[in-house]
């Protein structure tokens, strides 16, 4: 991710010199184009002679407010329909241009690319990102200033073009008004910023204004665009069927399972999305598919104490997602698994937002069983209804909010979640944060499903408390999280109640000249305990951070950590790094990440030695060949009194294969293997010898844009057995297609 939430605001340095004087955020105007353009990567439409022109650009990484080392020129206008906007990139070795043909959403800081950030509230704490590479593939995310940083999910409707010339490329961005939820006032201000990343010795970027260094609000430099009149208020519909099929078929002894397995099943539904004025969106889905086409980010289970969080990536839950995110994660839309239909109103009045989400949940899945040192999981299979809303209320660049949360099942049980948030940003260099909820809760009365599920009653509170800093030197934060027994959120990600925590970090960072670009000594913390005052978990640590050539970043801690478990604190330190690059454009992306020392095995309640190492790496042989390579291991070794060996070994070893024949065309191969080898007599609970499997598939996948499309693939799954043979476990063939009708 781009280090832009941490761009740059001077203030009193540690020696206490005053810093540089404060740039100026600038003023512009957005011009009404009249004569045509056309989306083709050609700027010689005479459209573009009646944009703004913007010609100055500052290097903001590495350098700092300093000229770029390439010129750009970037024009701004709009008419009734379009914010448009162009690029003309001076590029004196085009060979070295980084332009892969790569899937939408496939854009990435190891790749050349141009941006518009628009802000349409001008509340310089949100904004919608439009990246275009030199092929004109899009990419496009929220930018939210919040710590939630920034978000790909979000999907939009816009065009853009590529052309690759000789000693430059260009590109051309057509944005549908309808596209940009801007308020329902006549005239009004935007926030603007332009941008080009360039990467080559470093991964230089530059930005149509300047930001001083250290600054915790990024957003609040934008430009701001004053007087836009005359947008368009009318109305806009986004009408989506969509029709499925698929094949599954189970192998008997799988998981217990002694028939034929196979079962064949077709579906039809639709999702719509309709606009009656630019502030307001209602989106409705029937029979919705929430299939996982991306296959979830690979995360290693075993010997952990919590539930591993997965990202949301359907497109129903993304409409203005800042709105669903909370410093406490009580929205969790993937708790939401198996609806017959949803309902959605989202809209925006002056300094007033709100969204509700309506929908009924057929079940399916698991929920979290929060504790206060582990957490577990149930089977939610109990159809339940379910409501979500939020209001907000904006302050200037601070914001009140208040949420509310509901899930009643047919059998009775419910739970309710309420309270309210603030962010407070009392100048460009301290964000102050907090929420607190209270919870009702009855849980089923379901022992077949989980034990602790007897029908009880609970209620209790969450909150939090943040105070974050950042200026040229120094940043730090301290955070504060206390959850009572009895909190529950079953439609959010609150895997730990009952117990009070302690987070403190601080760092302060220098930029010297030469291979190193930043470096950063930082130290922190935490200290969780639980409602009686005994000790869940502490952690502290030095460490130090850098950036340099070969868009190289790497940061290496010293951790000293205790954990309780089973009445004993179980001491162990260990060094943490993290290192990535982006050599050439061959190699864009290889990193090495992981732990060595001593571990926790929080199952048996030891400490043992062992590690975690992670190596990740992308190669690109042509322009439309990517191979994603991850491979995984962790293990920990033990001595006992009677006996020493090898506790687990984990290895994960994944390969995806992605080639990318247009910007809308692509075959993508996932293999995955993964194999967990226990000593099962270093366990004092039964574990087998062998676990883990291997699943392969293969997608063909054709996009006109991000909801019109058709998909075809093929999945194959084997499971490992306790002599570590794969066993075939089962297979699947589906079918999509999904066609966006809009006016």
């Amino acid at each position: 991710m781009r280090p832009r939430s941490i761009a740059a605001l001077a203030v009193l340095c540690a020696s206490g010199l005053m810093a540089e004087e404060l740039p100026v955020p600038p003023k512009m105007s957005l011009p009404r184009i009249t004569s045509p353009i056309k989306i083709d990567g050609d700027l010689s439409d005479p459209g573009w002679n009646e944009a703004a022109v913007i010609e100055t650009f500052y290097e903001f990484q590495p350098g700092d407010g300093t000229v770029p080392p390439v010129k750009t020129i970037a024009r701004v206008g709009r008419d009734d329909k379009f914010f448009y906007a162009s690029f003309w990139c001076e590029e004196p070795d085009v060979s070295k241009i980084r332009a892969p043909f790569v899937d939408r959403d496939g854009i990435t800081d190891q790749q050349d690319y141009v941006g518009v950030l628009l802000d349409v509230d001008n509340a310089r704490r949100a904004a919608v990102d439009f990246w275009i590479s030199p092929r004109g593939i899009q990419t496009d995310s929220i930018l939210n200033e919040s710590p939630f940083g920034e978000d790909n999910a979000p999907d939009y409707f816009w065009q853009s073009a590529g052309k690759i010339g000789a000693g430059s490329w260009t590109a051309e961005v057509a944005i549908p008004l309808a596209s940009l939820r801007y308020p329902n006032k006549d005239p009004q201000d935007w926030a603007l910023m332009v941008y080009r990343v360039w990467p080559r010795e470093y991964n230089y970027q530059f930005y149509s204004v300047r930001m001083p260094r250290g600054s915790s609000c990024f957003l609040c430099w934008s430009a701001t665009v004053e007087k836009i009149a005359g947008l368009p208020q009318g109305m806009h519909y986004v009408f989506a069927p969509f029709a499925a099929g698929f094949s599954d078929q189970v192998y008997p002894g799988t998981d217990g399972y002694t028939g034929d397995g196979t079962v064949t099943k077709g579906k039809i539904g639709m999702d719509l999305k309709w606009l009656p004025d630019a502030g307001t969106i209602v989106d409705a889905t029937i029979n919705p598919d929430f299939s996982q086409v991306e296959g979830d980010v690979v995360q290693i289970g075993v010997n952990e104490r919590f539930a591993l969080f997965y990202p949301e990536k359907r497109p129903f839950f993304l409409e203005e997602v800042n709105l669903l995110q909370t410093p406490i994660q009580a929205i969790y839309t993937r708790t939401i698994t198996n609806p017959l239909w949803g309902a959605r109103l989202t809209s925006r009045s002056g300094q007033n937002s709100y969204t509700v989400l309506a929908t009924d949940d057929r079940g399916g899945g698991t929920v979290i069983i929060p504790g206060p040192v582990f957490s577990d999981a149930a089977p939610q299979d109990i159809k339940s209804y379910v409501g979500i809303g939020r209001v907000q209320h904006d302050l200037g660049p601070s914001f009140v909010s208040f949420l509310g949360t509901a899930r009643v099942g047919e059998d009775g049980s419910y739970n309710y979640v309420f309270g309210s948030d603030f962010q407070w940003r009392p100048n460009d260099a301290d964000l102050v944060t907090g929420q607190y909820l209270y919870s009702f809760t009855e849980v089923p009365d379901r022992p077949d499903l989980y034990a602790g599920w007897n029908g009880q009653k609970l209620s209790g509170f969450g909150m939090t408390a943040s105070w974050s800093h950042s200026s040229y030197h120094w940043d730090w934060l301290a955070q504060y999280d206390n959850f009572a027994t009895g909190f529950r959120a079953d439609d959010g990600f609150v895997p730990q109640v009952g117990y009070s925590q302690e987070t403190w970090s601080a760092g302060y960072r220098i930029y010297p000249t030469g291979f190193f670009s930043r470096l950063r000594f930082l130290t922190g913390g935490n200290y969780a305990t639980e409602r009686d005052g005994s000790l869940i978990s502490r952690k502290a640590f030095p460490g130090i951070s850098f950036q340099g050539g070969g868009s190289l970043r790497a940061e290496f801690d010293y951790n000293f950590e205790s954990v309780a478990i089973d009445g004993q604190n179980l001491d162990y330190d260990r060094l943490i790094w993290t290192i990535t690059a982006s050599p050439t454009g061959f190699l864009p992306v290889v990193g090495v990440a992981g732990n060595y020392g001593k571990q926790p095995d929080v199952v048996n309640a030891r400490v043992g030695t062992g590690g975690d190492i992670l190596l990740t790496a992308l190669m690109r042989p042509t322009d439309h060949l990517g191979l994603d390579i991850r491979l995984e291991r962790r293990w920990i070794d033990e001595t006992l009194s009677d006996r020493s060996g090898r506790l687990f070994t984990a290895d994960v070893a994944r390969l995806k294969a992605v080639y990318v024949f247009t910007p809308q065309l692509l075959l993508r191969l996932i293999g995955q293997y993964e194999d967990i080898t226990s000593d099962p007599a270093l366990w004092i609970d039964p574990v087998p010898r062998h676990d883990g499997g291997f699943a392969g598939s293969a997608l063909l996948s054709y996009k006109l844009n991000w909801q019109s499309v058709l998909f075809v693939g093929y999945g194959d799954a084997r499971a490992l057995d306790e002599t570590g043979t794969l066993v075939r476990a089962g297979k699947q063939f589906f079918i999509k297609a999904s066609y966006a009708f809009q006016n």
